[in-house]
């Protein structure tokens, strides 16, 4: 990922410092299980955990002639470690290593994540608060429908998200498996008891069958994940954009001091932090789908995945981990105009309040077929001479036939629709 999109608490979990500890500390734990079952002498292990180190520029270099990771990895331990080190990798192969490895990475990636959700999750509940009752106008197909308050989308947002963190904690606990099983994952060359030892030590449990590698189930399921938490974050993204358009503007993305919105218009507040977040969530959600296919591997292990893994773990993570960063900032900071929600509320004069008639003509005895008609017929002179809704209603001797004028006054009331928020807000955030 590029630096402009990283933050360096992300960015450090995939650097190769963090990956070759990890790896050294595997290797010494394994070391600690074959001493305690007398595999190898017990009085190396102190040796090992002491000695144990490497030299990442001296690894490239074995790597350049030996054309394998882990062998140069090992090559520069052995280097530090002296004799002792023949007693390392006894019976392991290298995606004893790597999947245990990756499984950490990734169990910390998604706590940064888990993290993050957090942040965005205070955020929305606090505007959800804040804006419970400020009333705007709900729209389907970007048609304006009926009223609802800008707080409810807040909470719509907050209650997805809440599913999205609880998708995330499920996939952390599904990748916390380590293999410790050698080659063809038999354990013919190493006792269980290694692979038990080494994932208690690390936070992790044994694979139950990991061939030769952990099954791509769990991956995908992790990276499937990401690209759900991104879509979220687009829907978010998404309503702020269409809020912020000029004919809207019931909602805006704080424009700082100094900021400029276009090199040839000086008037203009774009929404580029919600576009961002759009593209980002493209780029996420294009991660899922190499993962899907790493699922599907030749026989006990092939490595058609590593390549791809070493691309989309850390890229998905640290953009993802920005992103949610990047919104949070972006809700906590969204300037809010309930003044202009009230009147684009009121733009299509009264027609918001069409439903309520209808089911007043049903519920006065008039079938469902005429009452359509009668609240169609006056509703479409509202869009086509501009009259006023209510106006109309008034006039037609057939409706105030059917409903008397205190009862057509009555249904445009505003809080007839909003009698439930109490009970939606108590669904969504409890008591």
């Amino acid at each position: 990922m590029i630096p402009r999109y990283t933050r360096p608490e992300m960015a450090k979990i995939w650097e190769p410092e963090n990956r070759f500890r990890i790896w050294l500390e595997i290797e010494t734990l394994a070391c600690e299980a074959q001493a305690e079952l007398g595999v190898i002498p017990k009085d190396v292990v102190p040796v090992i955990r002491e000695k144990g180190n490497f030299d990442i520029s001296r690894i490239d270099a074995i790597e350049l002639e030996v054309k394998h990771d882990v062998i140069a990895f090992l090559t520069s331990v052995a280097e530090y470690v002296g004799p002792e080190a023949r007693f390392i990798h006894q019976g392991m192969t290298s995606s004893d290593v790597l999947d245990t490895c990756l499984s950490v990475q990734l169990m910390q990636a998604a706590d940064e994540l888990l993290a993050d959700l957090d942040m965005v999750l205070e955020s929305l509940r606090a505007r959800a608060l804040e804006h419970k009752h400020s009333v705007c106008m709900g729209r389907s197909h970007g048609i304006h429908a009926e009223p609802v308050t800008f707080g409810l989308k807040m909470a719509s947002f907050y209650a997805e998200m809440q599913r999205n963190r609880e998708r995330l904690a499920h996939a952390r606990d599904n990748i916390a498996t380590g293999a410790i099983s050698g080659a063809v994952g038999t354990f013919a060359n190493i006792d269980p008891f290694v692979e038990e030892y080494v994932c208690a030590k690390m936070g992790l449990k044994p694979e139950p069958v990991s061939t030769q590698v952990i099954p791509r189930d769990r991956h995908a399921e992790y990276f499937c994940v990401l690209s759900i938490i991104a879509s979220t974050m687009e829907r978010i993204a998404i309503e702020i954009r269409h809020l912020q358009r000029t004919e809207v503007l019931e909602a805006e993305e704080q424009f700082t001091k100094g900021q400029k919105g276009s090199s040839a218009m000086p008037h203009k507040r774009n929404p580029i932090l919600s576009e961002n977040l759009t593209g980002q969530a493209r780029y996420i959600r294009a991660m899922c789908i190499p993962a899907l296919e790493n699922v599907a591997l030749w026989h006990e292990r092939d490595i058609s995945h590593s390549s791809v893994e070493r691309y989309i773990a850390p890229d998905a993570t640290v953009a993802l981990d920005f992103s949610l960063r990047r919104l949070n900032g972006l809700i906590k900071n969204l300037v809010v105009y309930p003044e202009n929600m009230i009147k684009n509320l009121n733009q299509m004069k009264g027609l918001v309040f069409s439903q309520k008639i209808l089911l007043d003509l049903t519920q006065a005895g008039v079938s469902r077929e005429n009452a359509y008609r009668l609240v169609q017929k006056n509703a479409m002179k509202v869009w086509e001479e501009g009259k006023d809704f209510q106006t109309e209603l008034l006039a037609d001797p057939e409706v105030v036939g059917a409903l008397g004028e205190a009862k057509i006054r009555e249904s445009f009331d505003l809080n007839y629709h909003l009698k439930h928020v109490d009970t939606i807000f108590r669904r969504v955030f409890g008591e």
